[in-house]
């Protein structure tokens, strides 16, 4: 066994100059032990001596440690030390049953997953038990167990409309339809207004859910274009005059994927244009909850024209599956019905009730208000671990909008991005017209803090190199 003082030397001939730093060391680490250079039992610098010697953080040797430890290179913990592993001799048998991966069994950190954060003092675990125990402890419980009316129950329409008060003002029940979910409610509503073939306009980059709505209802997407601020009226009314489209379809606020927010001008200006062409607008507000002050939603200034949907996923969690539909006018609310009808049948009901109590006892204000801080502080996060690129936030929003390098913009990023231990979504996704090379930067999917900050830093090393590849992580 090699003497310990020898191994408190150690340093890496050389470091790969193509990968982020935490890589690098783990791969000369590795590439050490392999070849014996690094005999079992060495104890291995402290980690703090390594940083100073390499001129490196200590996080990023910690990363570089860790990554040799899934490897089972290494043991032992800070207070010992760490040590080369002894050869592990093969086991050929089958293990006596199968044990499900743990939660550190994958490196890779989801920058993809546009879900809203789930911090500790949300309890949310504990929200959705008492929720539950209240619906079923409820004289008329086994109503929620039971089928219900397609357009929602009574009651549940009802919190729908207390939720969407604070935005829309006042709340006709009779034109609100309870829905399974944001996709199910734009599904509804799309192949309700346009046939196939039928023109519906939406920005140059929109949510990909649309895409695979229009798809399946054979619709023709047209791009609107964009800026900083959202939709611009202008080109809007610009396609009204050459290919009036059926529709409009926009996220007003905190839009995914760019986080543009309209300015109460353009809302006003886009409800002046449908009304005078005759146009329907699809107000896809899915995060319209989450700003503490916006705009009104369109569906306040032109409600005779406006589909208005608004799901709980991003403002509390997606395991609700609900979301809410105002239609322009009771015809338009029971057509939407025949299409839930046709699709889903219902609602959940004991999802919908959930969501009605919490409504109602102030517990979705109070998990969107700690949705609201953990979006601020994860932003924030973001700002320094991406300093000196450019890209659009809103402290308010789940994700960022990432301008991709030049050097990086016809490579394929994704891949090189996966093989660091990311998972990212490149503008492909949502392009309806051709996309700037960028990337949706989803914040919420991380566990942690820490977690995101790591995801982050290791996207932004990624981002400085130039694109020939990036090493999989050994």
């Amino acid at each position: 066994m090699q003497d310990n003082s020898v191994a408190a030397f150690w340093l890496p001939s050389a470091l790969a100059r193509d990968a982020p730093k935490y890589l690098a060391i783990a791969q000369a680490l590795s590439a050490d032990i392999k070849a014996g250079r690094l005999a079992p039992g060495t104890q291995l610098p402290p980690q703090r001596q390594l940083a100073k010697a390499l001129g490196v953080d200590l996080t990023t040797v910690t990363r570089a440690f860790n990554e040799i430890r899934r490897e089972g290179l290494v043991e032992g913990n800070t207070k010992r030390g760490t040590f080369v592993s002894a050869p592990r001799a093969p086991r050929h048998e089958p293990p006596a049953r199968y044990e499900p991966p743990g939660p550190d069994a994958s490196p890779l950190i989801d920058l993809s997953m546009n879900m809203p954060p789930q911090p500790a003092d949300a309890l949310l675990r504990e929200a959705i038990r008492d929720g539950i125990g209240t619906v079923l402890a409820s004289p008329h419980a086994l109503l929620q167990l039971h089928y219900q009316d397609n357009a929602g129950a009574p009651a549940d329409r009802a919190a729908g409309a207390l939720f969407l008060e604070p935005r829309l003002g006042l709340v006709d029940l009779n034109r609100l339809v309870v829905t399974s979910g944001s996709q199910a409610a734009l599904f509804a509503v799309v192949s309700t207004l346009m046939a196939p073939g039928a023109v519906l306009a939406a920005p140059t980059v929109t949510y990909p859910g649309l895409r695979s709505v229009a798809a399946r209802c054979g619709v023709r997407l047209v791009p609107v274009a964009a800026d900083e601020d959202g939709l611009i009226p202008d080109e809007f009314e610009r396609l009204c005059r050459i290919v009036p489209p059926a529709a409009l379809y926009c996220v007003p606020t905190l839009d995914n994927p760019t986080t543009a927010t309209l300015p109460r001008e353009r809302r006003e200006a886009l409800a002046a244009i449908v009304r005078r062409y005759d146009v329907a607008l699809i107000e896809d507000d899915a995060y319209g909850a989450l700003p503490e002050a916006a705009p009104a939603p369109i569906a306040a200034i032109a409600p005779e024209r406006t589909w208005h949907i608004a799901t709980l996923s991003k403002c509390a969690t997606p395991a609700l599956r609900l979301a809410y539909v105002m239609a322009p006018s009771l015809a338009g609310a029971l057509q939407v019905t025949a299409q839930t009808r046709v699709t889903n049948l219902m609602a959940p009901p004991l999802m919908a009730g959930l969501a009605s109590i919490w409504i109602k006892d102030g517990t979705m204000a109070r998990l969107t208000a700690s949705i609201r801080r953990e979006n601020r502080a994860r932003q924030a996060i973001a700002a320094e671990a991406l300093r000196g690129f450019s890209f659009r936030a809103d402290p308010n929003a789940h994700h960022l909008w990432l301008s991709l390098p030049r050097a990086w913009a016809e490579a394929d990023f994704s891949a090189d991005a996966r093989k660091a231990g990311l998972a990212i979504v490149g503008s492909e996704a949502f392009a309806v017209a051709a996309p700037p090379p960028a990337l949706r930067i989803s914040l919420g999917a991380a566990p942690s803090q820490e977690a995101l900050r790591q995801g982050l830093n290791t996207l932004a090393a990624i981002l400085s190199v130039p694109p020939r590849g990036v090493p999989a992580i050994v």
